[in-house]
């Protein structure tokens, strides 16, 4: 089981939610949890985000070795384009933006991407 299926549950259990009750906050399928829980299935960075959201935790939380307390990064099982856009610009900015991130609506992190690329252009 991944790091990231760990936590999702550890924490999952810590504010005392069902499966069902994340899913519903989630408006996710309660077999996507189990998915997720099992390490089935790896949680695109979106829904890391809104889990995040719900279970008030940095979305960083979820890639840590759940023994240890530190990032598992490149083995967290996450998608391959993340891992290189973390290995490029290192795990501290990374951190940092996803602990920025998790208090965004997902318009305002439209509206910075917007501005980002434009400044870039």
């Amino acid at each position: 089981m991944s790091n990231i299926a760990k936590n999702i549950r550890q924490y999952r259990e810590d504010n005392n939610l069902t499966q069902q009750e994340l899913a519903l906050k989630l408006r996710i399928g309660t077999k996507k949890i189990e998915k997720y829980e099992s390490g089935e299935s790896v949680p695109d960075t979106q829904t890391i985000l809104r889990l995040s959201t719900v279970l008030d935790i940095p979305a960083s939380e979820f890639l840590k070795d759940a023994q240890t307390g530190n990032a598992a990064g490149i083995d967290a099982g996450i998608d391959e384009d993340i891992k290189k856009l973390i290995e490029e610009i290192g795990t501290k900015k990374a951190e940092l933006i996803l602990r920025t991130a998790k208090d965004f609506s997902e318009e305002q992190i439209l509206k910075v991407m917007h501005t980002l690329y434009n400044t870039q252009a």
